[in-house]
């Protein structure tokens, strides 16, 4: 028997996916280009100043509109809302004034697409970014925020059927 730890798949796989995340769909506009997607891997970063981070999948979109635009949005998905958060797994697709079909206004801080169907959002402004892996872990500092539904509880991960990580 080896000293040294080893990374055998299925364990890693195991551990990784039973970290608890959250289901989000993150907006950002820059320039000409507008784009969204479901994420997972968030959390609160500091409470003075107010930070989130981020891991956004390098070479897509979303990560593309968040570099030209220097922020974003953030919407908590409710718990009866997997349909909506599916909708933003698929590539963003821009029609009739609506993202993959939802209606949409500019935030009033950074001008990422606030999605009107969510219970709560947050516009952030990226302060900083650590480049690593398949994804950037985007550090952003939250300078709006809105409420739509205070009873709403939101919607996880595991409660999906769905997986991502490992």
């Amino acid at each position: 028997m080896s000293d040294r730890p080893t990374l055998a798949p299925e364990a890693k796989r195991k551990v990784l996916r039973s970290i608890p995340y959250g289901l989000y769909v993150a907006t950002a506009a820059g320039g000409d280009l507008v784009a969204a997607g479901t994420i997972t891997w968030l959390s609160q970063a500091s409470f003075s100043p107010p930070l989130i981070m981020a891991a956004i999948k390098v070479g897509s979109r979303l990560h593309a509109a968040i570099d030209a635009g220097g922020g974003f949005a953030l919407h908590v998905v409710g718990e009866a809302q997997q349909d909506l958060a599916a909708a933003f797994l698929k590539p963003t697709s821009l029609e009739g004034g609506t993202i993959n079909g939802l209606a949409h206004e500019p935030g009033p801080a950074m001008g990422a697409p606030i999605l009107a169907e969510f219970p709560m959002w947050c516009e952030v402004k990226v302060v900083g970014s650590v480049a690593q892996g398949d994804h950037t872990v985007f550090v952003a500092e939250v300078v709006a925020c809105g409420v739509r539904d205070d009873d709403a509880r939101p919607l996880a991960l595991r409660d999906t059927g769905w997986t991502y990580g490992g």
